[in-house]
C-alpha cells in the first residue's frame, strides 16, 4: 500500500515519435485529474533525442567513438569523426531551427555549405536532372526555403542516428529502438539479457532522464506507456532505473504493445521491473488499481490486471468484471507539462501527405473508442481497441477540441482513430461550422461510399487537410476475402472525391495476403498505379501482410487458403505467427519492387512506365485494362 498521497507519473517512453507527443499520456493524465487524481506527465522519448542531439551529446558520442578499434569504424562514423567541429558547431542552431525557435537558420543550411553532409544526403542524388540542376528545384521550386532547410536538417539529423547506432547501440534508431528484442519474441530471455548487460551511453542518458523526472514530480505510482515493440526495450530501462533508486514507487505497464502481444504473460521476471500490467483501455483498470493501492480494493478485485505471486512466483491475471469507463466520460486529453515548444518538425520525405506523420505539432484525438466496421479479416478484430465501438455526441468532440486548442494555442488535429465513422465527420463538420471554430485535421478512415464529394467538400470546408485509408490489396478479389467492404472501383471515387475537395489522400497497401499470386501483386501495383496518375491519391505505403493470432486469418487459417506454423512455446510476447499459403510466392522479392515504385510514384516519377519495369525478376503481364480507373471515375457508383 502506498504511505504517502498518491501521485501519478505517465511516462511516454522511447522511442515514438520527435514531432508531436504520443497522445497516451495525456489521455491518462486528463482522465486521472477529471477524477481527482494528482497526475502528471513526462515525454522521456524526447527528453533522451534532445540530449543526444546537443553539444554535450555529440561530445559523449565522440568519446565512445574514440574507444573503437579502426574496423569499427563505419563511413557514418568516419564521416562525423573527421567533421565533428562543424556538427559540434551546428547542432544548437539546427535544433533550434526544427522547434520553430530560429526560422532565419533556413538560408544558411539551403546554402548547402552550413551543415555536414553524411552519407543520407547521397539520397538527393536521385533526383539530379539531367543537367547537373538544382537536385530539389522539382519539390521546393525557386522559393520553399523553409521545407528545404528542413528536409536538409532531418537528413543531418539521422546521419547522427546511423552514427548513435554504429558507434554505441546497434539496436537504436528514432523509431524502432531495440523492437527485435520484444517484438512477437516468445521469451523474455533476449531482453532479460540486454537489461543484465552493462548500461551503454544511451542507457546512461536514460537513466538521468528518468532520475530526474522522479525529482521533480515524486511520484507514488509511474506509468510507462508502449505502443509499438520499439519503446519496450527503454520502457523496461526506466522501469530499471525507478526500482534501483526507489523499490517503494510502484511501476505499471500498458499501452498497445501490451494489449496485443503480452495477453499471455506467464513470465515472472517482467516483475522484477513492473509491479503490474494492464490490458486494454486504462482507465477502468487504473481506477481500480489506485483504490487497491490506497487499501480501499482487494487484489482480487483488480481489473485487466496482471501481477506476480510472490510466495509461488508465478504470474497472475485478475479481471473483475467491471463495465469500461464510457468515452463520453473519459474526460478532455491534456498537454499540460509536456514541453510543447521542444518538439521538432522533421521533413523526411518530400511528399506533401507523407510529411504530416513527421512534420508539425499534432493534437491527437480520437472521434470514437473501437472500429465500427470492425470486420477486416488481417485485423485484430477480436481485441478491445477494435471491438468495443464507442461514440460521443459531436457537441462533446467538439468541446474537447475547443479546451485542447485553449489549452495548447495549437490548432492542429490528428484523429488517430483505427476508422473514424463518416456519420460521425459529417456530424463533426457541421458542429465545427456551427461554432464557427477554425481548426486543421485530418484522420483515418474506411473508403466507403458515404464520403460522397457532397461530404468530402463539407469535410474540407471544416478543416480537413488530409484523409488516409485501407485499400491494402488493390484487388477485388483479395478485398472481399479480407471483408474489407470496399472495391477497387469505389475507392477510385471516393478517394477522388476527396482529391477534388483539396483533401490529400494516403493509401495504405498490403501485399502478401493469403493466396495472393504473383499476378494479383502486378495488378494491384498497376492499380496503385492508375490511382496516382488520376489524382485521386497522393500518399501510400506498402505494408508487409503480418497473420496475427488474434485476426480471422490467424483465428481460422483454413477459411484463407492457409496452414499455421506450430508456434514455439511462449511466456513473453505472441501475435505475428508465420502460414503456409500453397502459392508459395516469393513476397519478400515482389515487396522490394513494389515499394521501389510507390517511392516513385510519390514523386511523380515513372507514372506511364509499364509497372513490368520495377521488377528485378520476370513477371506477368498486368491484365487490369490501362484507363480502367479513368472509366471507374466516368461511371456513377452505385446507390
Amino acid at each position: 500500500m502506498l504511505s504517502r498521497p498518491t501521485r501519478v507519473l505517465s511516462v511516454i517512453a522511447p522511442m515514438t515519435q520527435l514531432n508531436t507527443p504520443y497522445p497516451s499520456t495525456a489521455y491518462l493524465t486528463g482522465f486521472l485529474r477529471s477524477r481527482g487524481v494528482d497526475a502528471v506527465q513526462e515525454d522521456l522519448a524526447l527528453a533522451l533525442a534532445l540530449e543526444l542531439l546537443s553539444p554535450s551529446g555529440l561530445v559523449a558520442i565522440r568519446e565512445r567513438i574514440a574507444e573503437l578499434p579502426a574496423s569499427g569504424r563505419t563511413p557514418p562514423v568516419e564521416a562525423f569523426d573527421e567533421h565533428f567541429d562543424r556538427y559540434a558547431q551546428t547542432i544548437g542552431p539546427t535544433v533550434a531551427f526544427l522547434q520553430g525557435r530560429d526560422a532565419t537558420l533556413a538560408h544558411r543550411i539551403c546554402s548547402r555549405a552550413f551543415l555536414p553532409e553524411g552519407p543520407r544526403f547521397e539520397s538527393l542524388e536521385v533526383y539530379v536532372d539531367d543537367d547537373g540542376g538544382d537536385p530539389m528545384a522539382w519539390a521546393f521550386g525557386a522559393l520553399g526555403v523553409q521545407d528545404r532547410a528542413r528536409h536538409l536538417a532531418t537528413l543531418y539529423l539521422n546521419d547522427i542516428a546511423d552514427v548513435v547506432r554504429d558507434a554505441v547501440d546497434p539496436r537504436f534508431e528514432f523509431v524502432r529502438y531495440a523492437e527485435s528484442l520484444a517484438q512477437s519474441q516468445p521469451s523474455f530471455d533476449p531482453l532479460a539479457e540486454a537489461l543484465a548487460a552493462p548500461l551503454n551511453l544511451v542507457d546512461r542518458m536514460l537513466r538521468e532522464l528518468t532520475l530526474a523526472a522522479l525529482a521533480c514530480h515524486r511520484p507514488t505510482l509511474v506509468l510507462v506507456s508502449v505502443p509499438f515493440p520499439g519503446a519496450v526495450y527503454a520502457a523496461f530501462r526506466i522501469a530499471q532505473a525507478i526500482k534501483a533508486h526507489d523499490p517503494s514507487i510502484v511501476t505499471a505497464l500498458g499501452g498497445g504493445f501490451v494489449n496485443t502481444e503480452l495477453r499471455e504473460l506467464t513470465e515472472p521476471r517482467v516483475f522484477d521491473h513492473f509491479d503490474y500490467l494492464t490490458l486494454d483501455a486504462g482507465e477502468r483498470p487504473l481506477l481500480a488499481l489506485l483504490e487497491h493501492l490506497a487499501g480501499k480494493r482487494s487484489q482480487s478485485r483488480l481489473v485487466r490486471t496482471f501481477t506476480r505471486a510472490a510466495e509461488s512466483n508465478t504470474v497472475r491475471y485478475i479481471n473483475f468484471v467491471e463495465p469500461d469507463v464510457p468515452f463520453a466520460e473519459v474526460g478532455t486529453p491534456t498537454w499540460d507539462g509536456l514541453p510543447l515548444e521542444r518538439y521538432l518538425s522533421l521533413l523526411d520525405m518530400l511528399n506533401p501527405m507523407h510529411r504530416l506523420w513527421s512534420d508539425g505539432r499534432w493534437n491527437k484525438l480520437t472521434v470514437a473508442h473501437g472500429c465500427y466496421w470492425k470486420k477486416c479479416s488481417f485485423c485484430d478484430v477480436s481485441l478491445d481497441y477494435i471491438s468495443r465501438f464507442d461514440a460521443v455526441t459531436a457537441e462533446t468532440l467538439v468541446d474537447r477540441i475547443e479546451a485542447v486548442v485553449e489549452e495548447t494555442g495549437q490548432t492542429g488535429f490528428h484523429f488517430v482513430d483505427e476508422a473514424a465513422p463518416p456519420k460521425s465527420l459529417k456530424a463533426l463538420a457541421a458542429e465545427l461550422q456551427r461554432r464557427r471554430l477554425a481548426i486543421s485535421w485530418w484522420g483515418n478512415i474506411r473508403f466507403e461510399k458515404s464520403f460522397t464529394p457532397e461530404l468530402c467538400r463539407a469535410l474540407a470546408d471544416s478543416g480537413c487537410i488530409a484523409i488516409s485509408g485501407g485499400l491494402e490489396v488493390a484487388s477485388d478479389r483479395l478485398l472481399t476475402l479480407m471483408k474489407k467492404g470496399v472495391s477497387v472501383d469505389q475507392v477510385a471515387r471516393v478517394t477522388r472525391g476527396f482529391s477534388d475537395a483539396g483533401i490529400l489522400v494516403h493509401a495504405y497497401l498490403m501485399y502478401g495476403f493469403p493466396t495472393q499470386t504473383v499476378q494479383d501483386t502486378v495488378d494491384a501495383l498497376e492499380y496503385v498505379r492508375q490511382l496516382f496518375a488520376a489524382g485521386c491519391i497522393q500518399s501510400g505505403f506498402f505494408h508487409r501482410f503480418a497473420c496475427t493470432v488474434h485476426s480471422p486469418v490467424g483465428l481460422d487459417p483454413a477459411a484463407y487458403g492457409v496452414t499455421l506454423q506450430p508456434l514455439p512455446l511462449t511466456s513473453f510476447a505472441r501475435n505475428d505467427i508465420g502460414f503456409i499459403d500453397p502459392t508459395g510466392v516469393d513476397h519478400d522479392a515482389l515487396g522490394v519492387a513494389l515499394k521501389k515504385a510507390l517511392y516513385n510514384y510519390m514523386h511523380g516519377i515513372g507514372l506511364e512506365e509499364d509497372v513490368r519495369s520495377w521488377f528485378d525478376l520476370p513477371v506477368p503481364k498486368t491484365r487490369v485494362a490501362r484507363h480502367r480507373i479513368e472509366r471507374a471515375l466516368a461511371t456513377q457508383s452505385p446507390s
